[in-house]
């Protein structure tokens, strides 16, 4: 099982979820994305589901 496996299916769990790895482990998306194995363009499609968008600046979606 992959850690992509383990994150959350929910839209508003995983824009909690991401936002804070990102807060406090990662200083970028795609550092969050290679230490998960994870789909940056599904998680990315995902949150647009519910409006945001990675903002590099702020290093969260917003």
């Amino acid at each position: 099982m992959t850690e992509y496996q383990n994150l959350p299916n929910d839209p508003a769990m995983l824009l909690s979820f991401v936002n804070t790895q990102l807060r406090d482990n990662y200083a970028s998306f795609s550092e969050l994305v290679a230490a998960f194995y994870a789909d940056a363009d599904a998680i990315t499609e995902k949150l647009k589901m519910i409006d945001y968008e990675y903002d590099e600046t702020q290093n969260q979606f917003v």
